[in-house]
This record gives structure tokens, C-alpha cells and sequence, in this order.
């Protein structure tokens, strides 16, 4: 009987935050249509022509907050359809015309991101990793040595074929090796997240947010991991000692080499040696000067020749959402810039003076764990491309947005998707296990890139 009380207070408190959910979402859309009507309805008044900035104003908080916590409270809807309505939103308000909206959305970026989604799809669908599996389980017998080969591989793979697609693909496999080794998932697994968001920083493929700025920037890929690969070394070899600081017991604990009864690993030699190539090529052209975008949809349209993958299974790897999402980002802070970037506001983020490294570097890193890494860097785009050293500014938001990615859990994409894999094979990583780990490590790597960049 003394439960029921309880169940009611609950439901009571569900109904208003659902209600209060409905009730932003409305207003949101609610100010953006009469931003709409404005014009028509009270011509050449106050209303009339500030109603477009108010709206801009309310689609761009409500959609960055949307995105900060990854969805609508009691809707159904992710960050790629609320970055999709925020868009819509911003055209709707007149904060930006369609045309401006179509230009606002940067192809480079989207293309380079399908090339290596279309890339990363034929290594998985080869067997390629899976090989590369058996082989780290055929050499690492201990605990140590098998973290520093989830590190290694999953700092190297980022640091050229998006982390975000790597960990999607090695999550699966690195739970199968660890459960085979009879090892506790979770510090591979943390090894596994952390070590892409690290590796990531060497190079304009490494991740979402490094891809747009390599394209907003125009630092050739040479000069990006000539500046940021030392970094990520440093940062990788971090990664190794906290975690196995952290969790001493699964690594120190002594104990005879361990083995496992290998998998069996259905593979294809030519589509893994296709792949392999296709990949090397693609590398060698970033390197050689070539604009990644256009080397990285001409490698992977090549990749879909082939009589043995139908192109059906290659599109399903594909993660469509994100693109879809950044679409509607580029949308949605063009909106923005358009109708709320006066030179006030210019000359009031002038004096944060960003032109300075750990300035810059600091204001990033919150900025990425408030509304997360690609968002944060495109509200830095207008700001930094002002300043006297673009590229110099550009490298430091690559470099702090990147490794701010693993302060928390739910710092970058890459992190939700490994812990996600996890939990739907019944292993738990909990938000304080991240943070042990993910918290000095961000602290850290952030500091030591600073100073490297400040040299």
C-alpha cells in the first residue's frame, strides 16, 4: 500500500516533464512560423524586422541543446533529425534564404566522409579486421600486451579511416577476443575508445570534426600530421599507462600467458588485398597534395567495381544519419551567423583573446563537452578564421577538440558507440568507470598538445 504514493509522485513527475518537453518544442517551432508571418503581418515594424534574428535565435539554443543531450525528451528523434528540423527551422524563420542554405552546406566534407565510410565498409566486409584479430590474438599472451595492440591498432586505423567507423567495426571484434581470452571487456574496451579519439588527432581523416576542418582551413594533410602526429603518439602511450594504472589488477596481476582457441575467420584474400591497396593509394594521395575529398570518393566509387560485394551491402554500412546530420549543422549555424553575428558580438569573443594557444585551447574543450566536438567547431568557425593565425588556430581546435573528446562518456560519437556494443553484449561501463580514466587523460593530452603547439 505505502508504494502507491511513490508510483504516483513518479508518473506525476514523467507527465510534466513530458509536458515541458512538448511545451519547448512548441514554442521552438511556434517562433520560427510566426518569424515567418512577421514581415506580412506587422510590415515595417520593430516586430517585423527583428522577428527573423529573435527566431534564429531560439532554433539555434533549441537545437544545440537537442544535440547537447542527443535527443527530445518523450520524442523520437535523434541528432541527426533534430539537426534536419533545425534546419528546415532557420529556412522557415527567413534567418537564411534556401539558397544560402544549399551553399551553406559544406560537399567536401560530406564527400571525404562518404569516400571513407565506402573505404572502411569493403576492409569489414573482406575480413580484413577479423584477420587483423586472429593476428594480435596469436601474439599478445599477456594482459599488457594486449592493450598496447588494442591501443596501437585502434590509434593507427583512426588516424586514417575516421574513428568513428573503426570503432564501430573493431567494438564487436575486440569483445570477441577479450571474452575468448577470459579477460574483463571493459579496460580493452575503454583502450578501444580512448585510443581512437587519441589517434584521431594525427590526421584531417581522422575524425568528423578534423575532416571539416581541413576543408574549412585548407592546411594541406601534410603540414596537419607533420603538427598534430607527435601529439597523438604522446597521447597514445598516455592512454597505455592510465589505464593500466587504473585498472592494476587485470594487468599486474601476474599469472601465466594466456591463449585462446582461435576463431574461425571467413575471409576473402583478393577483396582484403583490394581493399588493402585501395587503401594505401588513398593515404599516399592525401599525402601527395591531392584534395582529400576528391581522393577519397574516386578510391571508394572505384571499391564498388567489383563482382563478389553487391553495393547493397556496401551502402548499409554506410552511416547516412551523420551525414544527414551535418547537413542540417551547416544549415543550422549558418542560420545563426547570418542573422546573430553583428560585429559586436565579433569584437566581444576578440577580447577572450583566442589568438592565444591555451586560450583557445581551453575555451574549445568546454565548449566540445557542452554541445559536443563537431558543433563546437562550427561555432568557432566565424571566430577563428578572424584571427591573425588561422592555421595555427585551426590546428589547436582540432587538437583540443579531439582529445576533449574523452572526458566523459559522452564526449564523442566513438565512445557511445563502443559503450553501446558492450551493453547490448551485457557488459556495463558506467559513467565513473570513463571518467577514472578518461578525465586526467583528457587533462593531460590536452595540456602536452598545448605546449607542443605554443613551441
Amino acid at each position: 500500500m505505502a508504494s502507491a504514493p511513490t508510483v504516483t509522485a513518479s508518473t506525476s513527475g514523467q507527465s510534466l516533464r513530458r509536458l515541458a518537453s512538448f511545451a519547448v518544442v512548441f514554442l521552438v517551432v511556434a517562433v520560427a512560423l510566426l518569424a515567418a508571418l512577421a514581415p506580412r503581418l506587422v510590415p515595417d515594424t520593430l516586430a517585423g524586422r527583428d522577428a527573423g534574428t529573435l527566431a534564429a535565435a531560439v532554433v539555434f539554443a533549441g537545437s544545440y541543446l537537442a544535440l547537447a543531450i542527443g535527443k527530445i525528451p518523450f520524442l523520437a528523434i535523434d541528432r541527426a533529425g533534430v539537426a534536419l528540423v533545425g534546419a528546415c527551422l532557420m529556412v522557415v524563420a527567413g534567418a537564411l534564404p534556401l539558397e544560402n542554405a544549399y551553399r551553406a552546406v559544406d560537399l567536401d566534407t560530406l564527400t571525404l566522409l562518404l569516400g571513407m565510410m565506402i573505404v572502411v565498409a569493403n576492409l569489414r566486409l573482406s575480413g580484413f579486421f577479423a584477420v587483423a584479430t586472429v593476428w594480435v590474438m596469436r601474439r599478445a599472451h599477456r594482459p599488457l600486451l594486449l592493450l598496447v595492440a588494442v591501443v596501437a591498432v585502434a590509434g593507427v586505423f583512426s588516424a586514417f579511416l575516421v574513428n568513428d567507423a573503426i570503432c564501430l567495426v573493431l567494438s564487436p571484434l575486440v569483445l570477441d577476443l577479450t571474452i575468448a581470452l577470459r579477460r574483463r571487456p571493459a579496460p580493452y574496451l575503454l583502450a578501444l575508445a580512448m585510443a581512437s579519439n587519441v589517434g584521431s588527432t594525427a590526421t584531417i581523416t581522422g575524425n568528423p570534426q578534423n575532416i571539416m576542418i581541413g576543408s574549412f582551413s585548407h592546411i594541406p594533410y601534410t603540414q596537419f600530421a607533420t603538427a598534430l602526429t607527435p601529439v597523438a603518439l604522446a597521447g597514445l602511450v598516455l592512454t597505455v599507462a592510465l589505464i593500466a594504472l587504473v585498472h592494476r589488477g587485470e594487468f599486474f596481476g601476474g599469472g601465466t600467458p594466456f591463449a585462446a582457441k582461435l576463431p574461425r575467420v571467413r575471409a576473402n584474400r583478393f577483396l582484403i588485398a583490394r581493399a588493402l591497396a585501395a587503401t594505401v593509394v588513398m593515404v599516399g594521395l592525401f599525402f601527395a597534395g591531392q584534395p582529400p575529398a576528391k581522393a577519397a570518393i574516386i578510391i571508394g566509387a572505384l571499391l564498388l567495381l567489383t563482382r563478389r560485394v553487391r553495393s547493397e551491402r556496401v551502402y548499409a554500412e554506410i552511416d547516412w544519419s551523420l551525414l544527414l546530420m551535418f547537413a542540417g549543422l551547416f544549415i543550422v549555424v549558418a542560420g545563426a551567423q547570418h542573422a546573430l553575428l553583428t560585429p559586436a558580438a565579433v569584437e566581444a569573443v576578440g577580447r577572450l583573446h583566442l589568438d592565444r594557444v591555451p586560450v583557445l585551447s581551453f575555451v574549445t574543450a568546454v565548449l566540445s563537452n557542452i554541445v559536443s566536438n563537431v558543433p563546437a567547431v562550427l561555432v568557432l568557425k566565424p571566430f577563428v578564421a578572424a584571427l591573425h593565425d588561422p592555421a595555427q588556430a585551426w590546428l589547436t581546435v582540432a587538437m583540443a577538440s579531439t582529445l576533449a573528446g574523452n572526458f566523459t562518456v559522452l564526449g564523442s560519437i566513438a565512445n557511445l558507440i563502443v559503450v553501446q556494443r558492450a551493453a547490448s553484449r551485457g557488459v556495463a561501463i558506467g559513467f565513473w568507470d570513463y571518467f577514472a580514466v578518461g578525465a586526467p587523460l583528457t587533462l593531460l593530452t590536452i595540456a602536452l598538445g598545448t605546449l607542443w603547439l605554443m613551441r
